[in-house]
């Protein structure tokens, strides 16, 4: 419910190894598709530099020859040159702007896709370890953080380079004395940036684990199950003090992030501020010295605190810029570790496109064993089975006796750890991800509806399907009354994980969007566990006739939903140690029998046999 200290991490398996470094070639990496785009930008802010460094030269023409020499024409020229090279500079100014705006929002866009494909490839087993507030925090909060560094800081390192270069070359062009005093203080400026930025990476790698706790606590107890379950609790006004206490710790890891470092760069902005004025005095010195002016003029110690001027600027503006890199590099990273977990379940090199069409739906497990990552012992052992092609199987047990596991191994949502399953022969690892998804149905216990119409929500398995093959799944499935029933019939919105309609009620849609996609294959977890007994047994035909012709194995808690199975597997520790129909089963007084005789008085004591849908 929630946040809880360091739940919204990463997996271990799947953080940096201790010590080791964002890699910068990596992340300058995401610009290579727009090279041409990038090296354009950089001609324009190196062009933008050049010309910025002329004004001084043409100020010192006004110093030195217009004003004191009366020249009408050199002032009217050098005035005109200024002017030029404000307009020039602000038009390429604007150009370099749009431009690398438009490749760093394409970096984000290529950022922010790569993640999502990625998450979506990486299997199961990665978001049972990991909280869903984790992960948004990552694809919205992370890289929308990094934004302002992929759009404009890397453009801003480069024209400030370019612009301190420039302004290097005008100002020892101009006196190469006082272009080494003006160098000072940089040494102690560097070192200093760098003890900074590595103080202020940590604490925003802190700030945003601390933020990824703060968000999954949100998608937890602000959704509906868990309002339900925080007012039924009476943990509402506990988890108020909870978020509190977080949200109070990341705000000073906020105070504490933008202070980093405040002071010494104070300092430093100070010393910069004192420079001109010493300039000034040094140059004045060297004029003294030089009364023909030779070396130093008035108009050349004019242009030089110009020069001068522009270049501290820059440097800060380099500096804090390598601070905003520093705090980046850390937000890098953490997406990197996303890009970086490995994918488990993956098409093979040669893997086979089986057609749906021509799928029979034989399924074997070969001594298939299965331990679920980081648990002690296995979930599956040894595990022997056939699905005959066309049939059905029933897999019953106890809860944990590894029903729901064998399912997940089935439709490839795991690998087993050791032994093979195949279809029709072919090793489920030898077949592409997408033609084994559409070859093999599955209906969970765990109903999820998007928050769209029921139409849409039905044509997520089919996009192209029509309204009368819609109709005619619902139908099938017994929710079509109800649906035409709603305001707006097909269009009528579901809410967020389908809150407008009863559990029985999104088990059909459900139910409905499966055979919507015609599988050869159908595998059903406790797919009928929310319906009422009447509107199981109404429904029990229908489903009969959808499963004719095709395989179906039903994972069943009621067993009266498998009285007629074809084959009935009794797990028990992750083992099959009964197989059979139901009347063997029952004659043999096993413990498959004991369960009828558990289930036939659950439904005894229950008026009515179920929930009502």
């Amino acid at each position: 419910m929630g946040p809880r200290p360091g739940a919204g991490r990463m997996p271990d398996d799947l953080r940096l190894a201790p010590g080791q470094r964002p890699d910068v070639r990596r992340m300058l990496a995401l610009f290579r598709p727009y090279r041409a785009t990038l090296v354009g930008v950089l001609l324009l802010i190196v062009l933008a530099a050049a010309i910025g460094v002329v004004s001084p030269f043409l100020i010192r023409e006004i110093v030195d020859v217009a004003l004191p020499r009366q020249r009408a024409d050199v002032l009217a020229w050098s005035v005109g040159g200024l002017i030029a090279v404000t307009v020039v500079a602000s038009a390429l100014g604007v150009t370099q702007a749009m431009l690398s705006t438009r490749v760093g929002q394409a970096v984000m866009h290529d950022l922010r896709v790569s993640v999502f494909s990625h998450l979506q490839r990486m299997g199961l087993g990665f978001f049972t370890r990991t909280r869903t507030g984790e992960i948004q925090s990552r694809i919205f909060s992370d890289i929308g953080s990094m934004q302002a560094v992929v759009t404009s800081v890397m453009t801003q390192i480069v024209s400030s380079g370019a612009g301190v270069l420039m302004a290097l070359v005008a100002m020892v062009a101009l006196d190469w004395r006082l272009t080494l005093f003006s160098l000072i203080a940089l040494p102690f400026a560097v070192w200093m940036n760098r003890r900074v930025g590595r103080r202020r990476r940590e604490i925003v790698r802190t700030r945003q684990e601390k933020a990824a706790d703060l968000s999954a606590g949100i998608q937890e107890s602000l959704s509906v199950s868990g309002i339900l379950l925080g007012v039924t609790m009476g943990r509402t006004e506990a988890l108020t003090r909870t978020f509190s206490t977080d949200s109070r710790e990341l705000a000073d890891l906020e105070v504490r992030s933008t202070m980093a470092g405040r002071w010494q760069m104070a300092v430093f902005t100070t010393l910069m501020a004192l420079f001109p004025a010493l300039t000034y005095l040094l140059g004045g010195h060297l004029l003294f010295s030089d009364p023909e002016g030779k070396g130093v003029t008035i108009g050349t110690l004019v242009a030089f605190i110009a020069l001068q001027s522009s270049l501290f600027p820059q440097v800060n503006g380099l500096l804090r810029v390598a601070n905003q890199v520093n705090r980046s590099l850390a937000l890098f990273t953490r997406v990197f570790e996303y890009l970086d977990a490995p994918i488990l379940i993956q098409d093979a090199p040669e893997a086979v496109a089986l057609d749906p069409a021509t799928v029979h739906g034989r399924l074997r497990f070969e001594e298939v064993a299965f331990t679920y990552p980081g648990a002690e012992e296995p979930a599956l052992a040894g595990v022997d089975l056939v699905v005959p092609a066309g049939q059905h199987t029933a897999l019953v047990g106890a809860t944990g006796s590894g029903k729901t596991t064998t399912g997940y191994l089935m439709a490839r949502l795991y690998e087993p750890t050791a032994g093979r399953i195949t279809l029709d022969g072919h090793d489920l690892r030898e077949i592409t991800l997408e033609s084994l998804a559409a070859s093999i149905g599955v209906v969970t216990q765990e109903t999820y509806l998007l928050h769209a119409s029921v139409a849409d929500n039905l044509r997520f398995a089919r996009p192209d399907a029509s309204d009368d093959e819609l109709e005619a799944a619902c139908r099938i499935a017994q929710i079509h009354d109800h649906v035409m029933g709603l305001p707006e019939g097909y269009g009528t919105v579901v809410g967020e994980r389908g809150y407008r309609f009863s559990g029985g009620e999104k088990q059909r849609l459900a139910l409905a969007r499966t055979i919507l996609r015609d599988p050869p294959v159908l595998l059903l977890d406790e797919a009928t566990s929310a319906l009422d007994v009447a509107t199981e047994r109404a429904m029990s035909g229908a489903l009969a006739a959808a499963a004719r012709g095709r395989t179906t194995v039903s994972i069943a808690h009621r067993l009266s939903t498998i009285r007629h199975a074809d084959q009935i597997l009794v797990m028990e520790n992750g083992r099959i140690i009964e197989r059979g129909t139901y009347a063997e089963l029952v004659a043999r007084g096993g413990s498959f029998a004991e369960l009828a005789r558990q289930d036939a008085w659950r439904e005894d004591e229950v008026p009515g046999g179920g929930t009502t849908a």
